[in-house]
């Protein structure tokens, strides 16, 4: 009975997990087929004695004792192994790591008491040393195989009729070769053991990191997420309820006039909202600056922002400064630069009470800045949260600054109570996108 196959599923890595498998594939076919060899030499031996025997002293008693042990050895061993198979298979039956040494003395007796009947079967000790190197400890194994050399030396002495130097090195000298390939056998199965135990490991270690890394691919998803509705669902229905209290307002003031111009800006406002959900849900990611370039969606929200700020009573006059040569930009920075005028604006609009604010794009040869200025109310940069504040407020910058934080950028914010307020984000340039010319270009301003 040799030692079950131990199998571990699992699903399969990269180049290295594919070459562990197949050196753990070849290691186990190599081991089966020593184990298949040796229950073939086994039974081959078994027989050879059988007919040697026959051939010796046919019909004696003897014969017929041989012939009867060596049928119940055949059953115990055969059993032995279909058990052994059948366990390493379905896992049902004995354990063979446990059952095997009693499985063992219930051959190696019936072999003994084959060596009593004729010497002719001494030539099963050599597949019985590998079984007891294989189901026992070391020193067990040694004692056992000793014992049954020297079983195998006085069998043949006595059946032969006196002790001959060959009588005592033949059996001698099997035993050691036979230790030292069991020594071999041995290895090669604690390597491939261990091969597996390690396959199963990596399997294991990348199912892990699989988890791991759709786990982080999750939450990055959803910060993504968080910030696009802030950025554009969030603000817009923000301008949608103010312009829709001030149209409450002018009605109940009997201002028709302006109630409807209100009203048409809350309209407007929604149709934009409509509009930004439908390429959110599309997941375009060129869907942040809309039809145009990044200097035209600048324009775009300068307009606006002046637009719904009359709207609500409070006019102010917005304007887009650029500074350098404009370059083509990836979709990320356009989409970020664009959010952050976007929040700025709408915090300008909602906090701050000025009366002008100047958007300064700036190309650099190596980086685009973003600066937001307004002459309002201004406030202190120590009252900024590190966090989300529970009523939801104060996410706009966090998401500003991770932004910015993702494409290598920096966010930052200078105001002081009553001096207005400065919010820059400045982002590198990659090489690809740096221009060639370094020289800028004379400032534009647009309102």
């Amino acid at each position: 009975m040799s030692a079950p196959n131990q199998s571990s599923g699992g699903p399969d890595g990269g180049a290295g997990t594919v070459s562990a498998a197949a050196a753990t594939v070849a290691g186990d076919a190599v081991l089966r087929l020593l184990r298949v060899a040796l229950h073939v030499a086994f039974a081959g031996l078994l027989v050879l004695a059988l007919v040697q025997l026959t051939l010796d002293g046919p019909g004696t008693p003897r014969l017929v004792a041989a012939y009867a042990c060596a049928c119940v050895l055949a059953v115990v061993y055969l059993a032995g192994t279909v058990a052994e198979k059948r366990y390493a298979a379905t896992g049902a039956g004995p354990d063979p790591g446990r059952a095997g040494p009693y499985w063992l003395a219930a051959v190696t007796f019936l072999w003994l008491l084959l060596l009593l009947i004729s010497a002719d079967f001494s030539w099963l000790a050599f597949p019985l040393f590998f079984l007891d190197l294989h189901l026992l400890r070391t020193v067990p194994a040694l004692a056992a195989v000793t014992a049954m050399t020297a079983a195998v030396v006085a069998a043949q002495g006595v059946h032969s009729g006196g002790f001959t130097l060959a009588v005592l090195l033949g059996p001698v000298l099997g035993a050691l070769f036979a230790v030292v390939m069991g020594f071999a056998y041995a290895a090669l199965h604690g390597e491939s053991v261990n091969q597996r135990r390690a396959l199963a490991e990596l399997r294991r270690t990348r199912g892990q990191l699989a988890a791991s890394q759709h786990r982080a691919g999750v939450l990055a998803e959803r910060e993504r997420l968080a910030r696009e509705i802030h950025d554009t669902l969030a603000q817009g229905f923000s301008s949608i309820v103010l312009m829709s209290r001030a149209a409450g307002a002018a009605l109940e003031s009997g201002q028709a006039d302006l109630a409807r111009e209100r009203i048409a800006t809350v309209q407007a406002t929604a149709s934009e909202n409509l509009a930004e959900a439908r390429k959110f849900v599309r997941g375009l990611t060129e869907a942040a600056t809309g039809s145009g370039t990044l200097i035209a969606g600048l324009e775009r929200l300068c307009a606006d922002s002046s637009r719904q700020a009359a709207s609500g009573g409070q006019p102010l006059e917005c304007s887009l400064r650029v500074d350098g040569e404009p370059v083509d930009l990836d979709a990320r920075y356009e989409t970020t630069l664009l959010r952050a005028a976007q929040a700025s604006l709408a915090n300008v609009r909602a906090h701050s009470g000025a009366h002008t604010a100047v958007l300064t794009l700036s190309f650099a040869p190596d980086a685009v800045t973003l600066d937001v200025f307004d002459d309002g109310a201004g406030f202190s940069t120590a009252t900024l949260p590190d966090v989300p504040r529970r009523d939801g407020s104060g996410f706009g910058l966090l998401s500003l600054r991770e932004r910015a934080a993702d494409l290598g950028g920096v966010l930052s914010i200078e105001s002081a109570p009553g001096e207005g307020a400065v919010v820059a984000v400045r982002l590198p340039l990659p090489a690809a996108d740096r221009p060639e010319l370094e020289q800028p270009a004379p400032a534009k301003t647009r309102a």
